[in-house]
């Protein structure tokens, strides 16, 4: 055959694997390279705590000398057993427009995935909901966060032409960051924090979000366990991405909900000025000079932030508490000269989530799908 699929065995292949996305992209004006380190950590077994629950396989396929695509096979076992389901995942998937290459690479998979005694394939998903998922079916003129897959028009037409099928949408917004606060928001806001004896939690130095950033983590656990796929984080995963993302964390952006009687988490709001053109610059490097665009970014004034982590407490779910996170938020982004925010995806079926939006103005702009196969 003329496409060759290669199983990743050694370091060298895992870093082509990783720069392969970088190098299919290059040049593009919507495209986000993920941070090559970043991404190689993810995929390492011996780094990444997700393989204490988790198993993986890597693949590259090949026309003679020349990397044409990639793909990896996860199983969460964990999710299995949650969701009571049999299926592998597939993520971290890139290819060029040819139907030789993808029926290779997702062979390759399905062959895997079988020899598990799995029934079904779905993706692209990753090891956590922290790491990308979702193909991109609409918005692929506009560019991408760094919280998301960017991929071509070609990928999803690809991936229904092999029998793959809609599994879950996700919708993402562009929401306009209004000069005021919009009153009946902020009556709902003021209400929620009388009748539950509600905090809003500030910090002027790092060290101050410490002792709060386990608590942060737990309630994500708990907010997000009913959604679509979710795996509780582990106590070792948790500490991966607190030391991972803390120290990146702009402290003015971030907004913690606490009750006052035991100052036990309830929600938080975490937002980061957008690092679209920071890691377009730095083309997947931190060095020589990848890190100067990422502080810059950082700890400039944006146009644009990202909404990368919110979550309330199931209990206190539609009781105000993201109208007192975003009452908090919204002087702090007029005050720095944001314009709007990327919402980055939510679920279609996440209502609770598209109603905080019902005071803004917005614009859907984006949608991803995760897709299945039986097998």
């Amino acid at each position: 055959m003329r496409i060759e699929i290669r199983e990743v065995k050694t370091k060298k292949e895992l870093l082509q694997f990783v720069k392969f996305n970088i190098e299919l992209y290059k040049g593009n004006p919507y495209h986000v390279p993920n941070f090559i380190f970043d991404e190689v950590m993810t995929l390492s077994k011996d780094k990444n705590p997700a393989f204490e629950v988790c198993e993986a396989i890597y693949f590259l396929a090949y026309e003679g000398k020349k990397i044409v695509g990639r793909i990896a096979g996860i199983i969460v076992n964990e999710s299995n057993r949650i969701w009571k389901q049999n299926y592998a995942r597939f993520g971290f998937v890139d290819f060029i427009d040819d139907n030789e290459v993808v029926d290779a690479l997702f062979d390759a998979v399905v062959k895997w995935a079988k020899e598990k005694g799995l029934t079904a394939l779905h993706g692209p998903l990753g090891f956590t909901d922290m790491d990308h998922e979702a193909m991109l079916i609409e918005g692929f003129n506009l560019p991408g966060t760094m919280a998301t897959i960017y991929n071509y028009a070609y990928y999803p037409e690809q991936l229904e032409r092999i029998g793959f099928v809609k599994d879950q949408d996700w919708r993402e917004y562009k929401i306009y960051i209004p000069s005021e606060i919009p009153e009946k928001h902020l009556r709902i806001g003021e209400f929620a924090k009388q009748k539950y004896g509600l905090k809003v939690m500030k910090f002027k130095k790092r060290k101050q979000v410490w002792p709060y950033a386990y608590k942060i983590f737990n309630v994500l656990n708990k907010a997000y366990g009913p959604l679509y796929g979710f795996t509780p984080l582990s106590e070792k995963q948790i500490d991966y991405y607190v030391k991972m993302y803390i120290p990146l964390l702009q402290l003015n952006l971030i907004t913690i909900i606490v009750r006052e009687s035991d100052d036990a988490v309830v929600g938080f709001g975490i937002t980061l000025p957008s690092l679209t053109r920071a890691m377009q610059k730095s083309k997947g490097s931190l060095f020589p000079f990848g890190f100067i665009h990422l502080l810059k970014a950082l700890y400039g004034k944006p146009k644009v932030i990202d909404l990368y982590l919110t979550a309330v407490l199931p209990e206190y779910q539609n009781k105000g508490v993201n109208a007192l996170l975003f009452n908090d938020l919204i002087p702090e982004y007029n005050r720095i000269g944001v314009e709007y925010a990327e919402s980055n995806p939510e679920l279609t079926t996440n209502y609770a989530v598209i109603a905080q939006w019902q005071y803004f103005k917005k614009e859907h702009h984006k949608t991803r799908r995760v897709y299945i196969k039986q097998i």
